[in-house]
């Protein structure tokens, strides 16, 4: 993964987010269920994803994820506008993720990390 950031960011909806502390683990929402692996975004990404795939959406929360955690598991694949995005070939386990917290926007716009 050189070269690459070492976190990538999961917005989760508060069910999905209940998922992942409930039972440590979370296999996907819809789309990635759809697309056989698990979307993820840089952090420089992250207010785009939450504008085009959950924008008027309340109850929104980011996990940061340790991409060094999950190992051979993340792929940097082609997508949005050409950029390479992270994505997980399995479930998210609660022990990759260091950090979680509701989504808050800066008045730029930009995302407050947990």
């Amino acid at each position: 993964m050189s070269g690459h950031p070492a976190y990538a960011y999961k917005v989760l909806t508060a069910p999905q987010m209940a998922e992942l502390l409930d039972t440590g683990r979370f296999a996907g929402a819809p789309v990635d269920l759809a697309d056989g692996y698990i979307h993820l975004s840089a952090e420089a990404q992250l207010a785009g994803t939450i504008d085009k795939h959950f924008a008027g959406q309340a109850d929104l929360f980011i996990a940061t994820v340790d991409l060094a955690a999950l190992g051979d598991a993340v792929r940097w694949e082609v997508s949005r506008g050409d950029a390479l995005f992270p994505h997980i070939y399995a479930e998210l386990p609660m022990a990759a993720v260091i950090a979680h917290g509701p989504v808050a926007r800066r008045s730029d716009g930009g995302v407050i990390l947990p």
